[in-house]
């Protein structure tokens, strides 16, 4: 069943005569992108503990929010 899943997110490029092998792989990577499989890939490159994933997924929101934050303090002293 997984093998199925995989199928369906298989990437083809069609190369005629004159495509040049710049733009394949140029559109290659694109795809790549898309589909989320270098993202992917790093992922699973390596084990993250839950408590780990967890602590990071936190920082980054604390990150966003001061961010954020930042920015609308920075617009709403100007009025």
């Amino acid at each position: 069943m997984a093998q199925d899943k995989d199928k369906l997110e298989n990437i083809r490029i069609d190369i005629t005569d004159g495509f040049a092998v710049e733009k394949a792989l140029k559109k290659f990577k694109r795809l790549c992108d898309a589909y989320g499989i270098v993202k992917e890939y790093r992922s699973r490159e390596s084990y993250k503990k839950p408590s780990v994933k967890a602590k990071e997924k936190r920082e980054d929101a604390e990150k966003r929010r001061k961010k954020t934050n930042s920015k609308s303090t920075r617009f709403s002293k100007k009025i």
